[in-house]
């Protein structure tokens, strides 16, 4: 494939294998389908050796402590830079990935006030007012770790709804009340410096 000067092959069809891949967690994550999608192209076989973390630099910590050999990072993730930047990880590649669908979920049984609690993680903070049904508004943004952290809430009622994904919503038992739709997102993949792969 001849690629202009410049540009990134998003498509994986290049690359080493993978043994292991470290991402930000719980189980429902957008990060987490990314870092399934990319061992469905290029794990090494067998069942996916995916490990999740509470936050993308425990995962970064893991691979460089050799728990994992790759990290899949967003790069909507406003902290992404410290990945690039340290000197003890490599850049290995990128690659476009759907996010599962975003929605607003509620807790079922849970009478939504008017001006809600919505959890969220910070990145996909401006589809809250795309997504939020106009019966709604906001009263007050409870920050996640995650997209399913913010379901937990939601779940736990710490928060009126949730800006999560399927995976999520549906692990924490939670309904849609809005339309939902997946984000178009680039993926970054690191390992560490002076490693083939």
């Amino acid at each position: 494939m001849n690629q202009a000067t410049g540009w990134i092959d998003t498509a994986l069809s290049a690359g080493p294998s993978v043994e292991t891949i470290g991402t930000l967690g719980p189980a429902g994550t957008s990060s987490e389908q990314a870092a399934l999608y990319l061992w469905a192209d290029h794990g090494r076989g067998g069942p996916p050796a995916v490990r999740l973390y509470d936050t993308y630099e425990e995962a970064g910590d893991a691979l460089r402590a050799g728990a994992v050999s790759h990290v899949v990072v967003a790069n909507a993730y406003a902290s992404v830079h410290a990945f690039y930047m340290d000197p003890s990880l490599r850049f290995a590649g990128a690659f476009l990935f759907d996010t599962p669908h975003y929605g607003i979920a509620v807790s079922q049984g849970h009478r939504i006030p008017k001006a809600a609690r919505i959890a969220t993680h910070p990145a996909p903070v401006p589809l809250v007012e795309e997504l939020l049904p106009k019966e709604y508004s906001v009263a007050e943004i409870r920050y996640a770790t995650s997209t399913s952290a913010a379901a937990d809430q939601a779940r736990r009622r710490e928060a009126d709804l949730a800006l999560t994904t399927m995976p999520a919503a549906k692990a924490h038992s939670l309904e849609f009340i809005s339309r939902t739709r997946p984000i178009r997102m680039l993926w970054s993949v690191f390992t560490l410096a002076g490693t083939d792969s």
